[in-house]
């Protein structure tokens, strides 16, 4: 039975009176691939910043590698040591990275910082090969990249610290179809040559339904529903899981049919 590299219990998050994330729990084995659906507000990407460290909770535990991790990072090897845990890719990669820096300093700048002491040469080399980046990307800014390559970019830099775990916010949203496919592609070929475990927020379910083995959808902050991604897509057990696989633009969709479907959830 593999590790749970992730465990993620009863996680609570309030701004106001709403109530963003309420009372979620999972588990991510390692290699393992889990698949957080639902709409805009759903609180999806909520929890994912909770787990990466970017939110704090108001209650609940997240435990990574059988560390639990208490509050706020206190001090630089803290942050150092949480961020070798877990990385976040997001969905614009060109807001998280440095206009200034080729990429080939972006990654030895990442390699410096968490290992000052070994050379970061043939790590980047690695991982540029690990990523499918020839030499003539890896030379260039951010700005002379397409969107595919800049999302390798930050799908190396990720990795460059090998993590635990990787969560990917939305990360092939903005790509076209084409590109989605090769970078999902990648991602796939990644985690089983390295064994990370993923954690996928996403509003599509063609992607969930591709690269996740497990799924949870939330709905108002809570988890609705959860199994094996292929069980849940199949037979989905609760109305508003439904309304999501409805949703998916297909021959003789029509809005209208949307619409009854929403007023049916509530």
């Amino acid at each position: 039975m593999s590790e749970t590299v992730l465990e993620v219990s009863g996680l609570c998050r309030t701004f106001g009176d709403v109530r963003a994330v309420d009372e979620v729990s999972f588990t991510l084995p390692a290699g393992g691939s889990l698949g957080i659906v639902g709409e805009s507000g759903s609180g999806k990407t909520t929890t994912a910043r909770i787990v990466v460290g970017l939110e704090e909770a108001d209650a609940g535990s997240v435990t990574v590698r059988g560390r639990r991790r208490e509050g706020r990072a206190r001090g630089k090897a803290e942050r150092l040591t949480r961020a070798r845990e877990v990385q976040m890719v997001f969905q614009d990669p060109y807001l998280s990275l440095d206009p200034r820096y080729g990429v080939q300093d972006v990654l030895r700048e990442t390699l410096r910082l968490h290992f000052p002491d070994a050379d970061p040469a043939p790590r980047v080399a690695e991982l540029l090969d690990q990523v499918g980046l020839g030499t003539r990307a890896a030379e260039a800014l951010p700005r002379q990249l397409s969107g595919g390559q800049r999302q390798r970019v930050a799908i190396a830099r990720a990795l460059a610290v090998e993590p635990a775990v990787l969560v990917l916010d939305e990360a092939v949203a903005a790509l076209d179809v084409s590109v989605q496919a090769q970078v999902l592609n990648l991602l796939a070929d990644i985690r089983e040559r390295t064994g990370v475990g993923y954690l996928f927020i996403t509003h599509d379910l063609g992607v969930v339904r591709c690269v996740t083995e497990e799924v949870i959808v939330m709905r108002q902050g809570r988890v609705v529903e959860a199994g094996r991604t292929e069980a849940v897509l199949a037979d989905p057990q609760h109305p508003y899981t439904r309304l999501l696989l409805d949703s998916v633009p297909r021959p003789g969709w029509e809005p209208s049919l949307i619409a009854a479907a929403r007023r049916e959830v509530g």
